[in-house]
């Protein structure tokens, strides 16, 4: 069966709800193929470069506003505008003429979403943004209505059919709308250059920041990190490694550069032989031993120690030892 807008029966009463789904679905689709191809018209991509180079050369914020479901869009696309690095604040109409509005400074953009540009909750916006030359963008559906006539410019959405049955209940209009944000905040992070580190600043909780986290987030450093001379005792290099309780430590030459490893399976072997424990661990370490630099990921070392099966990764800056970071500290971080 085609899912095509043209081709789906108009609802009828008890209608089945897969075949409803189905063409609300295909409505939706269509207003986001009309909203992609008005990306290819000069008029609406300059509007939208322009928009872009306005809020990237912003002092201050980019200031959200909406009424009704065009507000709970712009609610949305004022957290996803922060979240990717653009200072950004959701104002409520109703609330604007009743002290909001002095949260807008002159250093802000206003972004007003709306479809039919008529919402009268609006003006006093109107009247602060024109009193104090504050920058006024629309985005709406209908470039003569009193929002669009306002704006310092505007930018407009294709006219699109609402899925309900009635054709009034924004649907596929607000999906427009909330796609058109996303595409604000993508063009932004690209403008800007905004890299995975830059995302941690703003997400240092939950499975995405634990995703985000480095070695150098999550190792152990100073004197939590244990190491001995090339030429120490199997004697002190197990107290040294039993000291810091990572199952190893680190063995390194005069200039402090990592040379090998001593750990749990080394001693094992080591009194399970003919070793002394005076004898130097030198003799018994293991000679160029895994390591991680600070910067990488901390899934990257949990793949390594994984691949590697062990417990534990010295890190190191350049050839400098700097840290130990261990499987358990790691999955203790939330990194899976």
């Amino acid at each position: 069966m085609s899912t095509k807008p043209d081709s789906i029966l108009p609802f009828r009463k008890r209608a089945g709800g897969p075949s409803v789904a189905a063409r609300t679905i295909a409505i939706a689709v269509g207003g986001l193929r009309a909203l992609e191809a008005s990306f290819t018209e000069p008029e609406f991509a300059g509007g939208f470069d322009r928009l872009v180079e306005a809020v990237a050369d912003l002092r201050g914020r980019v200031i959200v506003a909406g009424m009704g479901k065009s507000g709970i869009i712009a609610r949305k696309i004022t957290a996803t505008l922060t979240s990717t690095g653009t200072p950004a604040m959701f104002l409520h109409p109703a609330e604007a003429g009743h002290g909001d509005l002095g949260m807008v400074t002159g250093d802000d953009l206003v972004l007003i979403i709306t479809r039919s540009g008529e919402t009268a909750e609006f003006a006093p916006i109107f009247r602060y943004c024109k009193r104090f030359g504050i920058t006024l963008v629309t985005i709406t559906a209908r470039p003569n209505s009193t929002a669009a006539r306002a704006a310092d410019f505007y930018i407009k959405l294709p006219s699109v059919r609402e899925a309900c049955p009635i054709e009034l209940t924004p649907t596929t209009s607000t999906t427009v709308q909330l796609v058109f944000g996303d595409a604000l905040a993508i063009a932004l992070m690209h403008r800007r250059g905004f890299s995975a580190d830059d995302f941690y600043k703003f997400h240092p909780n939950g499975r995405l920041g634990a995703r985000l986290l480095k070695v150098r987030d999550v190792m152990a450093r100073g004197p939590d990190v244990p190491k001995v001379r090339a030429d120490a005792s199997l004697l002190d290099a197990t107290v040294e490694m039993t000291r810091a309780r990572l199952g190893g430590t680190a063995v390194v030459d005069a200039d402090g550069k990592l040379i090998g490893a001593f750990t749990d399976g080394d001693l094992r072997r080591s009194i399970t032989g003919e070793r002394n424990m005076n004898d130097p661990v030198r003799e018994v370490m293991t000679v160029a031993p895994l390591w991680i630099g600070k910067d990488e990921l901390a899934s990257e070392a949990i793949r390594r120690m994984h691949e590697a099966n062990v417990l534990m990764l010295f890190v190191q800056d350049g050839e400098r030892l700097v840290g130990a970071v261990h499987m358990h500290d790691v999955l203790r971080a939330g990194v899976a």
